[in-house]
């Protein structure tokens, strides 16, 4: 078997990322989504909310054009908007549900596979309980108007203590939402980030062994964990960044973790994902160059494992 990384995995971009004046719902979508769709490096590309239902439609030519695997991420939605499907305020947790219903709609017209999301702040001790049960509450409705679209559901797990405080959240308890969700849903499914990694104060191999019966999608990026560093905290900077946790040696042993746990694997009819998430910190790093050295590290880092 050729090791080529794409006979194991779909290897992706998360777009609204990478070209960050997008993240927005607006911007130069077209433009930006048509250069990852011309590159034949990248078997997949993570899209964000598009508010222009006429830019969608010329966005779903440009993907369709390419022969390019479609995801669809609502984070940057819910972050901007400030959605809380885990929320205990009633009217609050409803609100969050509509709102992830209409980027379910939207991810289906675009073609995309699954759509990715993320749980809301975490309470605390207190309440984290009772915010669970509101999430799994919110989440199982999901999947019900997802399941009814060809939609599969993703929830990425983030920092709880850092950045994002969400509470989803360690990868233990992350593993425990997961399977109380999949119970009823068995196609949804977590995301692991390798920028997150150190925010979760984890490793790659005991977090991942904890997530293999739920993981679905895996992304890789840097971060910042020293709050006296420029990038401190969960914004993805580029491999290589003065400061950054993660470059080839982390991302060395992040594959080798899927590997072990058979996320990576020649045999399965599906590819799996792994998408690339780094974003320009500075007016001077260029989203193109910021990709090619992801490229780089990536190249370097598979020929390694």
């Amino acid at each position: 078997m050729d090791k080529h990384w794409s006979n194991f995995c779909t290897v992706s971009i998360v777009h609204f990322m990478a070209f960050p004046d997008c993240i927005g719902g607006e911007g130069p979508i077209v433009e930006t989504v048509g250069k990852i769709a011309e590159d034949p490096f990248f078997g997949g590309i993570e899209i964000g909310w598009i508010k222009d239902p006429e830019v969608r439609a010329v966005t779903k030519a440009a993907l369709d054009t390419g022969h390019i695997k479609v995801a669809y991420g609502a984070q940057s939605a819910v972050l901007i908007q400030k959605l809380n499907p885990n929320s205990l305020d009633e009217d609050e947790r409803k609100h969050a549900v509509a709102r992830l219903k209409k980027n379910i709609d939207e991810a289906a017209e675009m073609g995309a596979e699954r759509m990715a999301f993320l749980s809301g702040k975490d309470p605390g001790d207190s309440d984290r309980p009772a915010a669970l049960e509101a999430l799994i509450k919110s989440v199982r409705e999901l999947c019900a108007y997802a399941q009814d679209r060809g939609l599969g559901l993703t929830c990425e797990t983030f920092d709880r203590e850092i950045d994002k405080k969400a509470l989803i959240g360690p990868s233990e308890y992350a593993a425990g939402f997961a399977a109380a969700v999949r119970e009823d849903y068995p196609d949804f499914g977590l995301m692991y980030d390798l920028s997150h990694q150190p925010l979760l104060f984890e490793e790659a191999e005991p977090a991942l062994t904890q997530l293999k019966p739920h993981l679905v999608h895996a992304h890789i990026g840097n971060c910042v964990v020293d709050p006296e560093t420029p990038g401190y905290g969960d914004l993805h900077p580029r491999f290589g960044w003065p400061g950054g946790c993660n470059d080839v040696d982390e991302l060395v042993d992040f594959l080798r973790a899927l590997f072990k746990i058979g996320y990576l694997d020649a045999g399965k009819d599906e590819r799996p994902w792994v998408g690339f998430e780094v974003k320009p910190q500075t007016d001077q790093e260029k989203s193109e160059q910021v990709i090619a050295g992801t490229k780089r590290v990536w190249q370097e880092a598979w020929s390694r494992v």
